[in-house]
Order: structure tokens, then C-alpha cells, then sequence
């Protein structure tokens, strides 16, 4: 463990921003790292009041598993927290952040839970994009000094390892559950779908 912690921190002080980084730079990995995940519930819902039904089943597969996986992170900060590279005095911080438990990464883990969700189950396209924008997010938040490059690993592996083990269960639920989430979206938005404004 020693080993790789020493490499966590040799990788970390490679990607860190330097006091010589340039203004601009600095302000536009904030927006990366601080703004771009607020994207992703736009997409789910995009999908789920225009989408199909499958796309529908697709979105709230994703929900679900992007829950549980930060319910799995919740456990893992609980047994082993892990200080962030400011509480330990290393490199620059340029972004504020509270002195929480670094690993795995809360904004890795969704981008990656809906990201492979997306890839596996037959939206490849999007989740692609989706998991290239997570990699430039985890570029942005490890550059400006509040994760190490392993916290964006452990955010991957906990996804996929969530995604791997919910799916055989979705396989068996997820049609009722959908059946019932939409039953419930028509009745609360009979209007708009009468107008035409959303799909029914």
C-alpha cells in the first residue's frame, strides 16, 4: 500500500496545478470540475420526458445504479477514509472543498455509473460521451488539488463493480419498476402530456 500511495502522490504532483498556471486556465478547470455534472440530470430527464420506453427503462436503470454506488462510496468513507491532498499538505489547492474523505471520487462515480450504464446497455453513443466528459472532470478536479489521480480509479471500479452486480436484478425488476415510475409520471403530468407538450 506504501508503494502505491507514494505513485498516487507522484501522479497527483505531475496533474497539479503549479502557482505559474496561467488565470484562465485555472477558472476554466472550476467550471469543468464544479459545473459540468449538473449536465447529466438534464440529459436522465431529457431522455425520460421525450424518450422511448426502453430509453426510459434505460434512464431510471441508471439512476438506480448511480444511488447505489454513492450509498457504496457513503460505506467505503466510513472504514477507510482517506485524507485529500490539501489536508495532507501537498501540492496547490485551487478550489475550495470540505475536508472530507477523498476516496473513491462521489463525481467519478456518477459520471462512470451512468456513463457505462449508457455504453453497456445500448445508448454507446452517449455513454461514451458521457465518460469522456467524466475523464476531463476528473482531469479538472485532481489539476486543481482536491482529489488524487486514484480517487477518479476507485469512482470507475465501485461503478462498474455496482453496474455488474444491479444488472441481473434489473433484468428481473426493471420492467414492473418502470411500469409503475411512468404510471405515476402520467398521472402527474396529464396536462403537459395532453398538450403534447411531453410524451406519454
Amino acid at each position: 500500500m506504501g508503494e502505491l500511495e507514494a505513485l498516487n502522490h507522484s501522479f497527483f504532483l505531475l496533474i497539479n496545478a503549479g502557482g505559474d498556471t496561467p488565470h484562465w486556465l485555472i477558472q476554466l478547470a472550476i467550471g469543468i470540475a464544479a459545473g459540468l455534472i449538473y449536465l447529466l440530470p438534464v440529459l436522465l430527464l431529457g431522455f425520460w420526458l421525450w424518450g422511448s420506453p426502453g430509453e426510459r427503462r434505460l434512464m431510471l436503470k441508471a439512476t438506480l445504479v448511480t444511488v447505489i454506488a454513492l450509498l457504496a462510496n457513503q460505506l467505503i468513507w466510513a472504514i477507510w477514509p482517506h485524507p485529500r491532498p490539501f489536508m495532507m499538505g501537498l501540492g496547490h489547492t485551487w478550489m475550495m472543498h470540505a475536508p472530507d474523505s477523498s476516496f473513491p471520487s462521489d463525481h467519478m462515480t456518477v459520471f462512470a455509473c451512468i456513463g457505462f450504464t449508457l455504453l453497456l446497455d445500448g445508448l454507446s453513443g452517449w455513454g461514451l460521451i458521457i465518460l469522456l466528459t467524466g475523464l476531463s472532470v476528473a482531469w479538472a478536479r485532481v489539476f486543481l488539488g482536491v482529489h488524487f489521480p486514484l480517487d477518479m480509479v476507485g469512482g470507475m471500479v465501485v461503478s462498474l463493480l455496482v453496474y455488474a452486480g444491479f444488472s441481473p436484478v434489473w433484468r428481473r425488476v426493471g420492467q414492473p419498476v418502470t411500469d409503475l415510475a411512468q404510471r405515476c409520471y402520467r398521472n402527474l403530468m396529464a396536462v403537459p402530456i395532453k398538450a403534447g407538450w411531453l410524451r406519454g
